[in-house]
């Protein structure tokens, strides 16, 4: 009998006190012959679980009696979480509680209490950067596993740092940053259907000081930190994208597109694409930050995008391109900078093509 199958049929009994065997099987996907040879080998193994005949029968466990199982304690319980993220519970100080909660599962499963017995692993940060934890992160974490109002100097953005009183009700790791969902404390008014009513995000990294209070603050139990999180997303995202340009892709450009560019903007592009031409190309209008940031990411898209308006940044692009080709269009390392003398640099002869030291 496989050990998390007898947990879950503990957990059960122990939850709705009484099942029927069809009950059972139902649950645990598996045959009422099955059922009945697992409750017959934990009967044998010492545990009290008992069949009660007659229609209205079934199983259930002597009254009183507790699984160990659930012998973790709050902190424990709640660490289990986010069992899978050992790189950022050490970043918040929770370390040692998670590692007390795997190993008494890993005791009650009856495995090894190794502390690298792990089937799942989360690495949160993108590719090719490195992520610091924040050095206030610690501070931060007990506030909101206490329940505890934080008080905090936070840097802004061209402005002189701000203090303020918080009630933090979240953290969340996103791309190997950390954010604190938080409401100022003292916030009055009647909380959304998520519970977002007065809600920030405040990024840990700024924090310049950061005190939990003795003081705790009543929870608002409707919010919802991951809707909030990913509403929260999507506005930014959207509120990012001022600008629209209009581009032609390739078959391949549509599949690269939402993996080299910002998604919100990539799913709304490909939702205006009209239907393919003659080589399969579609154009659609993407949405952008800014002339300079679509100027980067077009770049990115190589020969499997063009640009149609406006006509300043396709001009640029077009430059990009010309210099490109003439980095390409002769022996390895002889232009921009290294012609030899007498030759002509490829490339240079129109306005807007001129590599350094170029006469005008």
């Amino acid at each position: 009998m496989r050990a998390a199958r007898a947990i879950a049929l503990l957990l059960l009994l122990q939850a709705r006190r009484s099942m029927t065997g069809t009950e059972l099987a139902a649950e645990l996907e598996v045959s009422e012959r099955t059922v009945q040879r697992d409750v017959l080998a934990l009967a044998e193994a010492g545990v009290p679980v008992y069949a009660d005949r007659g229609r209205a029968g079934g199983y259930r466990l002597l009254d009183g009696y507790r699984t160990r199982l659930t012998g973790l304690d709050r902190a424990e319980a709640e660490v289990l979480l986010l069992a899978g993220l050992p790189g950022p519970l050490g970043d918040m100080g929770l370390d040692g509680p998670a590692l007390a909660a795997r190993l008494k599962v890993l005791t009650e499963l009856g495995e090894a209490p190794a502390a690298g017995v792990r089937r799942f692993h989360l690495d949160a940060p993108g590719w090719f950067r490195t992520a610091p934890a924040p050095p206030l992160l610690t501070e931060v974490s007990r506030a909101v596993w206490g329940e505890r109002l934080l008080w905090v100097r936070y840097r802004r953005s061209g402005r002189a740092a701000a203090e303020r009183t918080l009630q933090p009700y979240g953290l969340v790791l996103k791309a190997g940053a950390w954010y604190l969902v938080a409401r100022p404390d003292g916030v009055v008014g009647a909380a959304a259907a998520t519970g977002a009513e007065g809600a920030r995000v405040y990024r840990v990294d700024r924090l310049e000081a950061a005190e939990p209070l003795e003081r705790r603050f009543e929870r608002n139990e409707g919010f919802d930190l991951a809707a909030y999180w990913e509403a929260k997303a999507a506005e930014f995202a959207r509120s990012l994208l001022r600008e629209e340009v209009l581009v032609r892709l390739s078959p391949l450009g549509a599949v690269r597109l939402p993996h080299l560019l910002e998604p919100t903007a990539a799913r709304q592009a490909l939702a205006t694409a009209g239907e393919p031409d003659g080589d399969g190309w579609v154009t659609v209008r993407l949405p952008v930050e800014s002339a300079e940031v679509a100027y980067d990411e077009l770049l990115r898209l190589g020969p499997e995008a063009e640009l149609l308006e406006p006509p300043e940044l396709r001009r640029r692009l077009a430059q990009a391109a010309a210099r490109t080709a003439a980095l390409y269009g002769g022996p390895p390392g002889q232009w921009p900078g290294t012609r030899q003398p007498g030759t002509r640099q490829p490339g240079n002869q129109g306005p807007g093509n001129q590599g350094p030291g170029t006469q005008r």
